[in-house]
């Protein structure tokens, strides 16, 4: 089969196979492509669109990997949305279309929003971030990560939009910040007695200072977020729409009760 350009386009697409693929890198600003060479990664459940190789794919919570998980691994609440992929190959992680790069910690301490980030190297302990929503890595390695949108480096003091927050890195945690001039204003009155409205950038931001680097996605919408390890509803896919033998019901979009923890609605009306 012969892939011509299409009118008006810019040429024939390339395509690849396991030898023209990058090793650890970038395959376009959507696509990451991680080589496994009989060593692991940690990768969150629905990220992985394909690979090449023997792979073998891991629940957290196996047992031969209870070294693993004791040094690099410690988010009981996250658990289930995470595996564990070793072996040889090269496998694509891709989050719907938003952008996907790697990053790089020394010896490092960055905190992320728990759905931005795709995988990591096993050198990274990835711990539960104090900050409802997120977790925090430390140590050294390489970690992949989404965004909506490209990323914006950022150097303390300043305010963030909470929406627009994708993470930060070597610096103390974030304060709420609320404009009560913006709040108890004219826009803030009518808000309150209309309803119309609802807590903006403008009224309310994560202050940060110190040093350090904060991280932000240019644009203020959040990718929205999916459960993972779900089978869609799609035609001809066996079992589609079922989680564990269980459909979606009124505990959750799963069936699944919610965790201790899991703020729901209220933590992402707060940007959290």
């Amino acid at each position: 089969m012969t892939f011509g350009p299409a009118p008006g386009g810019a040429g024939a697409p390339t395509v690849f196979d396991p030898y023209t693929l990058p090793s650890d890198d970038n395959v376009n600003a959507y696509t990451f492509c991680v080589e496994l060479k009989g060593n692991q990664w940690f990768l969150q459940k629905g990220k992985m669109i394909a690979y090449y190789g023997q792979i073998e794919f891991n629940g957290i919570g196996h047992g031969r990997f209870e070294r693993l998980l004791r040094t690099s691994f410690h988010s009981p609440l996250h658990a289930s949305d995470w595996v564990v992929a070793e072996g040889q190959g090269k496998m694509l992680l891709a989050d719907r279309a938003f952008d996907v790069n790697s990053y790089d910690l020394d010896n490092g301490n960055l905190t992320i929003r728990s759905g931005n980030l795709l995988a990591y190297q096993p050198s990274l302990a990835l711990k539960q971030s104090i900050v409802p929503g997120f977790l925090t890595l430390i140590g050294t390695g390489k970690f992949v990560a989404a965004s909506n949108g490209p990323v914006v480096f950022m150097e303390p003091p300043l305010r963030v939009d909470p929406q627009a927050l994708v993470g930060w890195a070597d610096c103390p945690s974030p304060c709420h910040h609320y404009d009560h001039g913006y709040m108890t204003g004219v826009m803030g009155g009518l808000r309150q007695l209309t309803g119309i409205g609802g807590t903006s950038g403008e009224e309310h931001q994560f202050e940060f200072v110190g040093a350090g680097t904060v991280l932000l996605q240019s644009t203020e919408l959040l990718m929205a977020e999916q459960p993972v390890g779900a089978v869609g509803a799609e035609p001809g896919v066996p079992g589609a729409g079922m989680h564990g033998g269980h459909g979606q019901g009124p505990l959750g979009q799963l069936g699944v009760p919610r965790m201790p923890g899991q703020l729901g609605d209220l933590q992402r009306r707060l940007g959290l």
